[in-house]
């Protein structure tokens, strides 16, 4: 009888966490991900040629990356997992009883076919930011704040010299502390949230020290940097010719209006900007499994409502490393015993089924303070873009819902064109919604990312990873393509 198999999509926190638990037992496991190296966003590491000396210090936790990395490296040497990198999955296909077929495309132009035959999959897909529209948001020179991480920890680069860091949410703490120990002079860390919501959450808070005082921590490190913290305040508009040269921004009210008299001009070239995280769920979405809200169900073993697939980390709620952690070591022990076609015991994850719940209470009490001002779209002009992609302004927005009838998202969509763009609606969803003064919708997309039609006219022809190997002969920790470069997400 052969090993049972898994695929598990996503080589972040909760995929590694689920990859070396399930190849413990026995499972042989084939992780997949879109990135020339495993960690994630979380764990990005600079490009080998870079030469970083000391890439520890762009991160925290590094012991415990260091024990996934070296995990990982052990079970990939024995053959318990195979690794394949540059792999972007765009769909998941339902084989019956036979299990599951996972589609991806290789390599950096993402055109070479690869498909990947396993019993039982795992959606590690984690999530991505969440950025409403404001006047001028569009200049070059104003980035996610994720992507400012991404730059600075991948490769070493910093977004500018002088920098705003603004909007809402766990994540603005390390972009500005990060920012500021490389050299960039952070000229204000502007985040809408109010301080005493904190207070008024304290016993939920408290159930977490280390995580209060990883955030005393960032706050020492701002003091230390000089940087000028601005609670309970938003940015009213980014201001530039060619490129970002300022931003205004103002104080809120209690109800998240902007007070009147309380603007201020901030010289800067870069504006990180952000307003807290969506989980990726376009993959559970086409494999039919329930979504609540913006998060993908599973029962306590990690399970989603679809036989043979479990699902851990951000896609199943934002909630950090910790928690996809937890989550991602449940689901392996889980999918092992249940390979095994065996019942699994409880008890043999208690301690991170502990440590889901209490960090699961933590980041709800944190989710419930970290929130975009309630009246933001006061502040977007009609000739403020909102969908990038497609070029459209909030006034054509308007315009559809006031003088054409629109109620919903795809009604917007139909008569505007806002989210018919190469992201799908993506990045433009939320502030689109907001506009339109629609309810935020998940929308189902048959796949994941674009895909060429030759791939798709010949689906299932490809030749199966996890069964026979995939084409060509290499390491399955080497990016397969023809020039050989490695793609970072």
């Amino acid at each position: 009888m052969s090993e049972p198999t898994l695929a598990v999509i996503g080589a972040g926190p909760a995929g590694l966490a689920a990859t070396l638990a399930a190849a413990a037992r026995g499972v042989r496991v084939t992780l997949i991900d879109s990135a020339a190296e495993a960690g994630g966003q979380f764990y990005r590491q600079p490009a080998p040629g870079l030469g970083a000396r000391r890439p520890q210090a762009l991160h925290h936790q590094w012991r415990t990356w260091e024990r996934l990395r070296d995990g990982l490296d052990t079970r990939v040497r024995t053959g318990a997992v195979r690794h394949l990198t540059d792999h972007h999955v765009w769909f998941v296909e339902r084989r019956g009883a036979a299990g599951l077929t996972v589609h991806a495309l290789v390599g950096p132009e993402q055109e070479e076919p690869a498909e990947v035959r396993a019993d039982a999959v795992l959606l590690a897909t984690g999530g991505y930011e969440k950025v409403l529209p404001f006047p001028g948001w569009t200049l070059p020179g104003v980035v996610t704040a994720g992507g400012a991480q991404a730059m600075l920890k991948g490769g070493l680069v910093l977004p500018g010299r002088t920098a705003v860091v603004a909007g809402t949410g766990p994540l603005l703490l390390p972009v500005a502390t990060g920012l500021a120990a490389a050299g960039a002079r952070v000229a204000a860390l502007v985040d809408s949230a109010d301080p005493m919501s904190f207070v008024r959450r304290s016993r939920a808070l408290a159930g977490r020290p280390d995580k209060v005082a990883e955030g005393a921590g960032y706050a020492g490190r701002l003091l230390r940097h000089r940087v000028r913290t601005l609670p309970r305040h938003t940015v009213l508009e980014a201001h530039g010719s060619d490129r970002l040269e300022a931003v205004t921004v103002a104080a809120l009210d209690r109800d998240g209006r902007v007070r009147p008299h309380s603007s201020r001009r901030l010289v800067c070239d870069t504006l990180a900007v952000g307003h807290g995280m969506l989980p990726h769920t376009d993959l559970a979405d086409a494999l039919g499994c329930r979504v609540d809200g913006t998060d993908v169900y599973v029962d306590d073993e990690q399970r989603t409502d679809v036989p043979g697939v479990w699902a851990a980390g951000e896609t199943t709620g934002i909630g950090g490393s910790a928690l996809s952690l937890a989550e991602g070591h449940i689901a392996g022990r889980s999918i092992a015993a249940r390979l095994a076609g065996r019942a699994p015991d409880p008890g043999e994850w208690a301690p991170a089924a502990r440590t889901r719940e209490r960090l699961r209470v933590f980041f709800a009490a944190v989710d419930s303070v970290y929130r975009p001002p309630a009246h933001w779209v006061e502040q977007v002009t009609d000739e403020t873009v909102v969908c990038r992609c497609e070029e459209v302004t909030a006034g054509a927005v308007r315009e559809a819902v006031r003088e054409l009838g629109a109620g919903d998202l795809r009604t917007v969509k139909l008569l505007t064109r806002a989210g018919m763009g190469w992201c799908q609606g993506r990045m433009c969803g939320p502030g689109v919604a907001g506009v339109a003064g629609c309810a935020e919708t998940a929308v189902r997309r048959p796949f994941a990312r674009p895909v060429p039609l030759g791939v798709l006219a010949r689906a299932g022809e490809t030749k199966k990873t996890g069964e026979t190997g995939e084409t060509g002969e290499r390491d399955g920790r080497e990016p397969r393509n023809k020039s050989g470069e490695d793609r970072d997400k």
